[in-house]
């Protein structure tokens, strides 16, 4: 099954802001697994417009240290301006 393939750092998305009423129901609070092969119930909208940052994360990249103190994680927002979803991407390094 793909949602157990293991390739790469776990990363988890936890909701930090919802604006407004999410159409897809995404709370504060609310975690999820995600990977190159795992949607983990995010909004298909968001999930594509982070898929690259998930993959940067997923393989070991990261922006230049000098744009963020943490290269394990990184903070976005959907699409959706009156409703937007923040969340933040953290790599867990097992």
């Amino acid at each position: 099954m793909v949602e157990n393939l293991k390739i790469g750092h776990r990363i988890v998305g936890t909701i930090k802001e919802v604006k407004g009423n999410c159409n897809a129901g995404h709370k504060v609070g609310d975690k999820l697994e995600l990977s190159g092969h795992n949607t983990g119930g995010l909004c298909g909208f968001f999930y594509h417009d982070i898929f690259p940052y998930i993959i940067m994360l997923q393989f070991g990249g990261g922006y230049p240290k000098a744009w963020t103190p943490d290269q394990d994680v990184v903070n976005l927002e959907c699409m959706d301006r009156f409703n937007a979803v923040k969340i933040e991407l953290r790599r867990i390094k097992e």
